[in-house]
């Protein structure tokens, strides 16, 4: 991914620099060659050269763009789990998953570690955004799924004949969990995503307090992914399941909805994140009947959603480490609502702004493997900025309302908000151009 040339100075707004430290008034950030070379207080920016270009952030906000932990962009529009696997060709939920990286990017999230695909299509999807063929956050690729066959993700009968290949490698044992991450390593992924527990999707046969895989499988899944230099995370809603996950060695956790001391200790010991994704428990909770979901799946959500909150609680105030993301793509929970998230966490988890904040970029970020190189507003890093019109530590939810973007910035390149509006609009010659050899960017409400 390209990025840009030359030096960039965005003045006029408070600095939220993603650590948890807080907000610099008045702040200036000063990008040369798409890395950041100053970011502090605007007396003591260095000295601009005379053709730098200015970005006014009106009064706003300078952040880190946001990171998006727990992507899946081949999810649409989802009422039911068969939709997941069966509703489209691949050939359609390729493009679907192109939408929806676009989107991600224009809701301000300029990363994203994807959290399960349809046949390895987020692998392609993110060789098409680094090479600049289509926009989109820098991704982080899983591919395929691993669970052990008649758990969660198991769910065409048999007499389909058409198995779970597109998006799930089903295991029984040891044995066929390496199989299965050999198969991965081939398709080219990052991360393992496994399926530890059940979820409330399924009471009747997987509930959220059922296991899905055992320790041998999941230890063998760890031990060869680790072999490969991959990352493994799995779906670990039930106590069990987490400390089985804890206790094979996963990088992450996805959910770790029911945390007791036991778990929480070998978390903290592990320093393992995890990614709670609460606003999917809670939309189902809300919009469960408006979709037909059966009331004992929204009554395991509302369990889900109480717990979930309850162990983010417990994580965050252990000094833990919470990553912000989740399941966006189900008809109740659509893509482009991700930072509901956020909001979800300061309204209802109880985390402060510069918290949650600090969850959605820096901490994703290394959850990614990636922290050294953005998820933070500090010299000798990306560029990759969100700037917004408003002020997110007294409204939180300014985040979730995309007509307050002025900027998306990867590498130093606005690539969305009003700004890029305003730049291809001025490509077409519709608007007034630069002035001079000194570019002076600002836009209206």
């Amino acid at each position: 991914m390209k990025t840009a040339q030359g030096t960039t100075i965005i003045e006029n707004g408070q600095l939220i620099d993603g650590t948890g430290a807080a907000a610099v008034p008045n702040a200036a950030v000063v990008i040369r060659d798409g890395r950041i070379l100053y970011a502090g207080p605007a007396v003591g920016a260095p000295a601009a050269p005379p053709d730098a270009t200015r970005i006014n952030a009106q009064g706003g906000t300078i952040m880190p763009g946001l990171v998006e932990a727990h992507f899946h962009p081949t999810y649409f529009d989802v009422a039911e789990l068969q939709d997941l696997d069966i509703k489209y060709p691949v050939e359609y939920v390729t493009l679907l998953a192109a939408a929806n990286a676009r989107l991600a990017l224009e809701c301000g999230y300029t990363a994203a570690r994807s959290g399960g695909s349809l046949f390895n299509i987020d692998v392609w999807l993110k060789k098409a955004i680094e090479d600049e063929i289509m926009p989109g956050p820098r991704l982080a690729a899983s591919g395929r799924e691993i669970c052990g066959a008649g758990g969660l993700m198991d769910w065409n009968p048999d007499f389909r004949k058409i198995g779970m290949e597109g998006l799930v490698l089903l295991i029984n044992g040891a044995e066929e969990g390496r199989r299965a991450v050999r198969k991965l390593v081939k398709d080219g992924v990052e991360w393992v995503k496994t399926y530890p527990t059940g979820d409330a999707a399924a009471p009747d046969t997987n509930d959220h307090h059922t296991l899905c895989m055992t320790f041998e499988e999941m230890h063998a899944v760890v031990a060869e992914a680790h072999n490969h230099r991959l990352k493994v995370t799995g779906h670990c809603r039930a106590t069990e399941g987490i400390k089985n996950a804890l206790k094979a060695g996963y990088d992450t956790l996805e959910h770790g909805t029911f945390m007791d001391a036991e778990a929480l200790d070998m978390l903290l010991a592990r320093n393992t994140p995890v990614v709670p994704a609460l606003q999917f428990e809670q939309a189902s909770v809300v919009r469960g009947r408006e979709f037909k979901l059966p009331q004992a799946v929204i009554d395991g959500h509302q369990e889900t959603l109480e717990g979930g909150a309850e162990s983010a609680r417990m994580i965050l105030r252990a000094g833990g480490r919470i990553g912000l993301g989740g399941d966006y793509g189900f008809a109740w929970n659509p893509h482009g609502d991700y930072a509901k998230e956020i909001s979800f966490f300061v309204n209802y988890v109880g985390f402060t702004p510069l918290e949650a904040i600090r969850s959605a970029t820096l901490i994703g970020a290394e959850i990614m493997g990636r922290g050294e190189e953005f998820g933070t507003v500090e010299p000798g890093k990306l560029a990759d900025l969100l700037i917004v019109d408003g002020d997110p530590i007294a409204e939180i939810r300014v985040l979730e309302d995309r007509s307050h973007i002025i900027a998306v910035m990867q590498g130093g390149v606005v690539k969305a908000g009003r700004l890029a509006a305003r730049r291809d609009a001025d490509s077409t010659g519709s608007t007034a151009s630069t002035n001079g050899a000194k570019t002076q960017i600002s836009v209206s409400h």
